[in-house]
């Protein structure tokens, strides 16, 4: 997993309440196990007419967005069933921090298995921040995980919570792999001794 310690980027204004997880990568998507090539089937259904053309109003098909590493969203963003497609969907396409006023509690966690900074901020710093990230791709937001605030184009910073635990595996790019790869000498030693104390095991 990608460490994550500071992001400065283009960030896309997505108001709506309540984007589900069927919306991030619809259910057709979801037969595949790999991690890699679903960013194209991002929003498939509201950035796609049904025969494939791009719907030019989705913030993510306008030129300023197209290389977009933020989405600033309205509240319970992530919402719906617990697909983990939803942030590898995410990472694909190239987002790396998500900031809503709240997330649904599986997609949240789910981001920092994967490399995704989810901010939760309050109203009027969403607010500010979207109407920022609706000046395109000359507005852009930095996002420090090490000092937890984001800064508008203006200069404006917000500070956010983050748990402790989360933010040592992001800064060190620590998935569930990753965390167990770290005790990989401890394992070593108690199977060696292990090994040594029950033969028949």
């Amino acid at each position: 997993m990608d460490k994550f310690t500071t992001l400065t980027g283009i960030a896309a204004p997505m108001p709506l309440v309540n984007i589900d997880t069927d919306m991030i990568i619809p259910k057709q998507f979801l037969k595949t196990i790999q991690r890699s090539g679903l960013g194209k089937n991002l929003f498939d259904e509201m950035r796609y007419t049904q025969d494939g053309q791009e719907i030019p109003d989705f913030v993510l098909n306008q030129p300023a967005y197209r290389k977009a590493e933020i989405i600033v969203a309205g509240d319970n963003f992530g919402c719906g069933s617990s697909r983990e497609h939803a942030p590898w969907a995410l990472l694909d396409f190239g987002i790396r921090c998500v900031i809503s006023t709240s997330f649904a509690d599986i997609f949240f966690n789910n981001c920092f298995k994967n490399g995704i900074l989810p901010v939760v901020l309050p109203q009027e710093a969403v607010d500010h921040l979207m109407d920022d990230a609706r000046k395109g791709e000359n507005a852009r937001l930095t996002v420090d995980l090490e000092n937890q605030t984001v800064t508008a184009s203006d200069g404006t910073a917000f500070r956010f919570e983050v748990d402790p635990f989360k933010k040592h595996c992001l800064l060190n790019g620590l998935d569930d792999i990753g965390l167990t790869l770290e005790k990989a000498a401890s394992i070593d030693a108690f199977e060696a001794k292990n090994a040594t104390l029950r033969p028949w095991a």
